[in-house]
């Protein structure tokens, strides 16, 4: 059997080759008398393997002169293994060759695709372009995220991301961050509870990658070196809208700037403090969206939470304000937040309004009345920490259930 057909050489044969290496040459009967046992398979062998090699005139040791006998010599290991390594070396060569000559075909049309895409630039032409197949899309990010220079800028809504994404995804992104391209990213406070997004970020922010939360009004993007953007499709999520026009790529990362600049920074350690100032924010997220007349699934798609973790925040805000139905309790949410509005503007106006000289004080008369704006201004309070619902409780639970 071929050498490169067995795992190894047999326990004859390894024995045989031994008794090869003392002598000179040696003739099979001679061989199978000192092993013991036949010795003919083991002799094919070694020698299929390079490592032993016939002697013609058939002398051996005990009879220099030669003989009829077929007789074998031991050959070194570092022979043999360039005489059984020749044939690989050379189809090895063989592929270098071909790898190294399909490279400079290709990369001799690197100055026709940097001239095309400079007249494309300078021209807006294909300035944005509709990609709908999920295959086209992958594999143009894949492009992106590689050629990309010095940063990379991105925006995931929708809560945690799918653990089978992070792990096609994370080799890819430390790659980038290993040959110094910086990336920063911007997630909803819901995908804080993802325990494969928190892995995934304590990863990559090892190596430099800053990740940031916001609430609501988180849009999907990319943006690679400020000069190509992709934007999600209105519903499809499948598809995107990819911009090299410069005007929209610098509207885009402006948007990204301003809502960096709110974010707070993604910490896979969350203490009490923090969980509390999160909860509260959604909280309060959920209150403006509810006044809005937002469906229970419409608030949980925008906040990337599940639609039965929204509807449990909707109902602790319901007890807060003492609502029956989401009629009453939008009806109540909008009626506070009249009144905090008019309030403020009171505020200021009377803050802004010239002093006048002191007068003489008017006789008294009867306690004014109780302001109609009272019970939305302590509904509105109520609602920064509802009953029932403390303020350090994890918006999805330590469990990641969004």
């Amino acid at each position: 059997m071929p050498l490169d057909e067995a795992d190894q050489l047999s326990p004859v044969a390894r024995r045989l080759y031994g008794y090869a290496a003392e002598r000179h040459t040696f003739c099979e009967a001679e061989a199978a008398e000192f092993i013991g046992e036949p010795v003919a398979a083991a002799i094919a062998e070694l020698a299929a393997a390079h490592l032993l090699q016939p002697r013609p005139d058939g002398a051996t040791d005990d009879c220099p002169e030669g003989g009829a006998r077929e007789c074998w010599s031991a050959v070194s290991p570092r022979a043999a293994a360039a005489r059984t390594l020749a044939p690989l070396a050379l189809r090895v060569r063989e592929t270098h060759d071909e790898m190294d000559r399909l490279r400079a075909l290709l990369e001799g049309l690197l100055p026709e695709y940097e001239a095309g895409t400079d007249r494309r630039d300078r021209t807006g032409a294909n300035s944005l372009e509709l990609i709908t197949e999920p295959g086209a899309l992958q594999n143009l990010i894949r492009d992106l995220v590689a050629s990309a220079e010095s940063e990379v800028l991105t925006c995931h809504p929708g809560g945690g991301r799918r653990q089978a994404t992070l792990e096609e995804v994370v080799g890819r992104d430390e790659a980038m961050l290993t040959r110094g391209v910086r990336m920063r990213t911007l997630y909803q406070h819901t995908a804080r509870y993802s325990r494969p997004t928190a892995a995934y970020v304590e990863r990559v922010a090892a190596l430099g990658s800053q990740v940031r939360t916001v609430g609501d009004g988180l849009m999907r993007m990319i943006l690679v070196d400020r000069h190509t953007g992709l934007m999600e499709v209105h519903d499809d999520v499948s598809a995107a809208l990819v911009v090299r026009e410069p005007n929209v790529v610098h509207f885009m990362v402006q948007t990204f700037e301003r809502t960096w600049a709110e974010a707070e920074p993604f910490s896979t350690t969350i203490g009490p403090d923090q969980a509390r100032s999160i909860s509260d924010e959604l909280r309060q997220t959920i209150v403006r969206l509810l006044a809005e007349g937002l469906e229970d699934k419409v608030i949980a798609r925008r906040l990337g939470m599940s639609e039965r973790t929204c509807q449990r925040h909707i109902a602790e805000i319901m007890r807060a304000v003492g609502a029956k139905s989401r009629f009453q309790a939008g009806y109540l949410l909008s009626a506070a937040a009249a009144a905090s509005a008019s309030v403020s503007a009171s505020v200021s106006a009377s803050v802004s309004a010239p002093v006048s000289a002191p007068v003489s004080a008017p006789a008294p008369t009867a306690a004014p009345a109780a302001a109609p704006t009272a019970a939305p201004t302590a509904t509105s309070a109520a609602l920064t920490n509802p009953a029932g619902a403390p303020g350090s409780d994890a918006p999805d639970g330590t469990a990641g259930t969004a």
